[in-house]
């Protein structure tokens, strides 16, 4: 086996990240506790109107959205980060991964589509970890750290459970049905880096897609006029960033 090696992300402060970040956890917010509270929480985190959808968001946006959540609903906000997981990751089986790659995947033996798709996930992980250092360490187990981040406040576990729950429903649809994935800080020295395993679960791998609010439900911000086509998804950052 290859030794670990880290990916390349940008720096804090600016680092982006996919909008579904933002928008996936709105929305399982407002299916979760009710467009109220969901507006209240996005008011804490200084978040003025979801992102359109369009373009990359700054990191900073969502790590305050799981800190406003966590402190004004915390019975709720595991639950939610983990739904909002699901919809991430259906939004990228959609949108961000050719048909034919994901009926190859479907097909192929778990061993090798599980090696497949941890390298197209390592070459992107920069949309989701941000800031953050990505290791990979095999098909099945990889790393999170934001000890170097730069992060004003550290973030709440339900950032890194809702890392881990988007593996989990990556590997489920696309490597090996009733896939799971568990992490957490085994060195309590270092409680900002998360190792995670993917394996099969006997329960709570087939769960709902987050449902999109009704309209203006929580309003969310138009993309610009000028907005530039989305690029091919063969395009590599940080030249052309394809939204998550």
């Amino acid at each position: 086996m290859a030794a670990p090696h880290a990916a390349t992300l940008p720096t804090a402060p600016g680092a982006l990240i996919g909008p579904n970040a933002v928008l996936q956890m709105a929305w399982a917010m407002e299916a979760t506790i009710g467009a109220a509270a969901a507006r209240e929480v996005l008011e804490v985190a200084g978040i003025d109107a979801l992102p359109s959808g369009e373009a990359m968001i700054a990191e900073a946006e969502a790590l305050r959205l799981h800190q406003a959540l966590v402190m004004l609903h915390p019975d709720a906000a595991e639950a939610i980060a983990a739904e909002a997981a699901v919809g991430t990751a259906d939004y990228i089986i959609a949108h961000r991964i050719p048909r034919y790659a994901a009926r190859a995947l479907r097909w192929l033996p778990a061993p090798i589509a599980a090696r497949l798709l941890m390298r197209a996930i390592e070459k992107h992980a920069w949309t989701f970890v941000g800031a953050g250092a990505f290791t990979v360490t095999g098909p099945w187990h990889f790393s999170i750290d934001r000890s170097q981040a730069g992060d004003r406040t550290a973030p709440p576990d339900t950032l890194f459970r809702w890392y881990g729950a988007v593996f989990a429903r990556l590997y489920a649809r696309l490597v090996r049905a009733g896939s799971g994935c568990t992490g957490g800080a085994p060195d309590p020295r270092y409680p900002l880096r998360w190792h995670y395993r993917i394996a099969p679960v006997t329960a709570g791998a087939a769960r709902a897609r987050a449902v999109p609010p009704a309209p203006a439900a929580i309003r969310q911000s138009r993309a610009p006029a000028s907005a530039a086509p989305r690029p091919p998804v063969s395009a590599s950052p940080p030249a052309s960033r394809v939204p998550s």
